[in-house]
């Protein structure tokens, strides 16, 4: 499945839609792997944006704000920010609560990088 993902980096007036690719299972069947993977994946689009054509970077879990919003045509929205920017990414169709109880667990799992990183 690829997932749609609205990108806004700070000091720039525009969002651009990037597309995360290979998100193994639907919305409603997910598991906390495929929540990591959206979640890096829209940090990576991110980074991606303010860093064209450079190598990708080992992505961070931590530091970041994030909301699950319903969206007004249905399913809902996962919002981050971080001081890079902000990043929108959805529609999903699957239960608000669900979805923050998914991404609460994997994000106090936590990852530490040994490199540089996105967060």
């Amino acid at each position: 499945m690829n997932v749609p993902v609205d990108v806004w980096l700070r000091g720039t007036d525009f969002a651009r839609t990037e597309t995360i690719e290979g998100i193994k299972r639907a919305p409603a069947a997910w598991t906390d792997d495929d929540v990591r993977d959206v979640l890096e994946g829209m940090l990576r689009a991110m980074d991606r944006q303010q860093r064209p054509g450079e190598t990708d970077r080992t992505i961070s879990l931590r530091g970041l704000s994030w909301i699950v919003n319903p969206f007004d045509e249905g399913g809902v929205v996962i919002a981050i920010e971080i001081t890079l920017g902000a990043a929108v990414a959805g529609p999903f169709e699957i239960e608000k609560a669900a979805l923050e109880t998914m991404i609460a667990r994997v994000l106090a799992v936590g990852y530490t990088p040994s490199s540089t990183t996105v967060h």
